[in-house]
């Protein structure tokens, strides 16, 4: 069944689902029945902001008080499954329609969780082929009249909206005796070499995956808006099951394909060689890296801004301190052949000739009260940029928002090398390689013009007797040629529609199992 489905559509992917059977580990421990309860309790009141699909012999709905601003998530799901609906059986599910993750469990409790499910015998003696009949009788349908009818005897969600989050919920999934969870950073202007170390080679990100955990970052605390001042944010210190979009590290949402890919919220469309955005060969676009967006990574107030990191990337790219050092990795001028760490003054670093085009546009979202004007007058804002022009420079910027970043396909599919910074993880985890297919870059953006310098190359800087005060590097079109070439066929492999697709397929089949009174009995049926 899910088998056929996904060598029909040419999946390259069929064996490794690590991520997905991550996600549904902790929930083993709980019994069907409670899974199926706790998903009707958080459907039953509309304040906690998740939406329901029902499932009922083949026919997908969308439940009432969906706001018509998040219509389109809802939509976007029924539009993914409609090509397998009838192979799926009965089922009630609860989507997150926030951008900011929702459960966080306390380390103890989730390691609890994940010992349990990993004790359990998932397959008895006798293997079932089908799912339970009937299976609508143990689903109880939400009720939205009486929010006080619930197992957990009060909200599972708590309104956090604003507040600082990263001590209280980001890192609480880490081990007590972790740096996270040991240590408070309370003076943000100075850089935690111990925090992103372990995931850096000197000012390179090495190690992806390791640089998402917040185990050993106390630091995030005041680098991102998700844990400055969260827009909106409702957390959970329960397992719920609650189907997200991204998450941060240590959250225990179900990640499911993103339906703002899926409808094209923003797509892959370049002109042709005569029309204004046509995605010309590497070699042959401007050599810069390209970035527009807006302040929607969290509400700012009382200065939380000038820590966000899309406010720091801008500000980074445009207004570099005429008293500051920049260090940047480059050819040593006394040693031809290697290379060495130079801290680069403000007037010699504008010689090395590296180009970007960074900015926010129209106008400052998401603050409140002096951080509005305050911001306004530190960024320059033109107007917006059609974003099909992204194809004309061959380094684009990728940054969350409040959540994952929708434009991270689009920049896949196109002829540039993305360059990515985020804390928030999504479905594809995993299928996508640093260095391979796109350019890591560490939140901190410590390293950021030492990554742009190696791509983009440098002037030779000489002194007035004409000798070099700096060495300069050639730009590296081979190598980031390369780099943007094969994240470009890769995700023509693994992130079609019809990639998302199987993954969605696959996940409700892994879910309908879970939730099934039978389950341990029921094999793989694909």
């Amino acid at each position: 069944m899910w088998y056929r489905y996904a060598t029909e559509r040419s999946s390259v992917v069929i064996d490794d689902y690590d991520n997905m059977m991550g996600d549904l580990l902790p929930f083993w421990a709980l019994k069907p029945a409670e899974i199926r309860k706790a998903t009707s309790d958080i459907l039953s009141d509309s304040w906690n902001e998740v939406a329901e699909i029902t499932i009922r012999s083949g026919k997908p709905e969308i439940g009432p008080d969906v706001k018509p601003t998040h219509r389109w998530m809802l939509d976007g799901v029924i539009a993914m499954l409609s090509n397998f609906k009838d192979k799926l059986p009965d089922m009630d599910l609860a989507f997150n329609i926030n951008d900011e993750p929702r459960v966080a469990i306390p380390y103890d409790k989730l390691e609890s969780l994940r010992k349990d499910a990993k004790n359990k015998d998932t397959v008895g003696k006798t293997v079932l082929d089908q799912f339970t009949g009937n299976r609508s009788n143990g689903w109880q349908r939400a009720n939205h009249q009486d929010p006080n009818l619930s197992s957990f005897g009060s909200h599972p969600f708590e309104d956090h909206s604003f507040l600082p989050s990263f001590h209280n919920f980001g890192s609480i999934s880490c081990p007590p005796t972790s740096h996270a969870r040991t240590t408070y950073l309370w003076d943000s202007r100075d850089l935690c070499h111990r925090c992103f170390a372990p995931h850096s080679q000197g000012l390179f990100l090495s190690n992806w995956t390791l640089s998402a955990s917040p185990c050993h970052q106390p630091d995030l605390a005041h680098l991102h808006g998700f844990y400055l001042s969260p827009a909106a944010f409702k957390p959970s210190k329960r397992l719920v099951p609650v189907f997200s979009q991204s998450k941060a590290q240590g959250y225990a949402d179900i990640l499911y394909p993103s339906p703002w890919n899926y409808k094209d919220k923003v797509k892959y469309d370049p002109t042709n060689a005569t029309g204004p955005y046509p995605d010309l060969s590497f070699v042959k676009k401007e050599n810069a890296l390209f970035w527009r967006g807006a302040t929607s990574e969290g509400l700012s107030r009382w200065g939380t801004w000038k820590s966000m990191m899309r406010q720091r990337f801008v500000h980074t790219m445009n207004d570099i301190p005429k008293n500051a050092k920049i260090p940047i990795l480059l050819p040593d001028p006394r040693n031809e052949g290697n290379f060495a760490y130079q801290n680069i003054p403000h007037l010699l670093f504008q010689q090395l000739g590296l180009k970007s085009s960074v900015s926010f546009v129209s106008s400052i979202a998401r603050c409140w009260d002096s951080d509005c004007p305050d911001q306004k007058a530190e960024f320059a804002l033109p107007g917006p940029t059609d974003f099909q022009a992204h194809w004309g420079y061959r380094y684009l910027m990728d940054l969350d928002g409040a959540g994952f970043s929708g434009r991270f396909i689009p920049f896949l599919q196109s002829r540039s090398l993305p360059f990515k910074a985020a804390l928030f993880r999504e479905w594809w985890e995993g299928r996508v390689t640093a260095w391979k297919h796109f350019v890591p870059v560490d939140l901190r953006l410590w390293g950021l013009w030492s990554t742009l310098a190696y791509f983009e190359g440098t002037n030779n800087v000489l002194n007035e007797e004409g000798r070099w005060t700096l060495r300069g590097m050639e730009e590296k079109t081979d190598v980031g040629g390369k780099m943007a070439r094969e994240g470009r066929e890769w995700a023509d492999k693994v992130l079609r529609k019809e990639d998302m697709e199987v993954y969605l397929y696959r996940l409700l089949l892994e879910w309908a199992r879970l939730t099934d009174d039978r389950r341990d009995e029921i094999g793989f049926m694909g």
